[in-house]
C-alpha cells in the first residue's frame, strides 16, 4: 500500500496545484495521501475531489512551524476540520506572520543590494500561504542567486543577512491547535531537532499522536532510531516525502517504503481521533 502523508500544494510553498499533487501521487502508484500544506487547508476540497475520482483515500491535512530556542520544529496535523472556526481563525494568524515577515525580510534585501518587488512575491506566492521559498524564487528571477539553495545560503537562510524570525506557537501551541480542530497531531522530520528526548514528553502531553520515522533522504540508521524513539514514546511511526515540486533535495512522491502495516495502523486511528486531544486542549 504505497502511501505519502507529507505533501505541499502551490496554496503554500509547492509548485503544483492540489489536483496536480493528487494526479502526481496516482501516477507514482500512491493509494493513500495527505496534503500538508503550511498553516492553510486551502487546498483540501479540491485535492479531495481528484483524490476520490482517482480512488486514492485522502488524509486532509497542515503543516505548521513553530518556535523554540533550537532549530524550527513543525507540526503535523491529518484527518482535520477545515470548517472548525477556532482552527481556522489560528491559521490565519499564522498566515499573516508570515506576511509580515516576508516584507520585514524585502527590506532587508534592499540594504544588501537585493532589490525585489513585494507584488511579484505574492503572485508567485500564488495560494494563501507566503514563504521564504517565493522570496527565494524571486531572488533567483532577479539573477541574484543561481539556485534555490545558493538563495536560502547568501540571503535568507538561517544566519543570513535578510533572515527574520516570525512570531510563531510554541509546539505545544501547535499541537493543541490541532486538536482543536479534531486532527491528529505528527512531529514532523524529528531527526533535525537537537534535544529531542526533552521535547517529545512536553508534547505527549499536550496530544501528539506520532513522530515521522520515514522521511526525504533519511538513511536506514536514521529511520532505526526514529522508530526506536517512536516506540519509546509510544508515538505513532508515520512518513512522507515533504514533497514540493521545486527540485533540490526534493525526494519523488511516494518512494519512501513506509510499511503497510504503518499506513494501517495510522488510518485505523481516524474515527477515534477526538480521544488523543488533550482535555484542555
Amino acid at each position: 500500500m504505497r502511501a505519502d502523508f507529507h505533501l505541499h500544494s502551490n496554496v503554500s510553498d509547492g509548485k503544483y496545484t492540489p489536483q496536480e499533487v493528487v494526479r502526481l501521487a496516482a501516477a507514482a502508484g500512491v493509494r493513500v495521501m495527505a496534503l500538508t500544506d503550511h498553516d492553510t487547508v486551502a487546498g483540501i476540497i479540491p485535492a479531495q475531489a481528484v483524490a476520490q475520482e482517482l480512488s486514492i483515500r485522502f488524509v486532509p491535512g497542515v503543516e505548521l512551524g513553530t518556535d523554540i530556542p533550537f532549530p524550527e520544529v513543525h507540526i503535523l496535523g491529518f484527518f482535520v476540520d477545515p470548517n472548525c472556526p477556532e482552527f481556522q481563525a489560528g491559521l490565519e494568524q499564522q498566515r499573516n506572520s508570515r506576511v509580515v515577515r516576508a516584507q520585514k525580510m524585502l527590506k532587508r534585501l534592499e540594504g544588501v543590494g537585493v532589490h525585489l518587488s513585494w507584488e511579484r512575491v505574492r503572485t508567485l506566492a500564488s495560494g494563501e500561504s507566503v514563504g521564504r521559498p517565493h522570496i527565494a524564487q524571486a531572488i533567483i528571477e532577479k539573477g541574484y542567486a543561481p539556485t534555490l539553495r545558493d538563495a536560502f545560503a547568501t540571503y535568507i537562510g538561517r544566519d543570513s543577512p535578510a533572515y527574520v524570525k516570525r512570531v510563531k506557537l510554541t509546539p505545544e501551541s501547535a499541537v493543541a491547535l490541532i486538536c482543536r480542530g479534531n486532527g491528529l497531531a505528527v512531529l514532523a522530520h524529528p531527526a533535525e531537532i537537537p534535544r529531542l528526548d526533552e521535547l517529545l514528553p512536553r508534547l505527549k502531553v499536550a496530544g501528539l499522536v506520532g513522530m515521522e520515522a520515514y522521511y526525504n533522504n533519511y538513511p536506514p540508521y536514521v529511520v532505526n532510531s526514529m522508530l526506536a524513539t517512536a516506540r519509546r514514546y509510544e508515538l505513532l511511526p508515520l512518513g512522507g516525502s515533504d514533497y514540493h515540486g521545486v527540485g533540490g533535495n526534493d525526494t519523488p512522491i511516494g518512494e519512501l517504503d513506509i510499511p503497510t502495516q504503518v499506513v494501517e495502523n495510522f488510518l485505523a486511528l481516524s474515527p477515534e481521533k477526538d480521544r488523543f486531544c488533550s482535555p484542555t486542549g
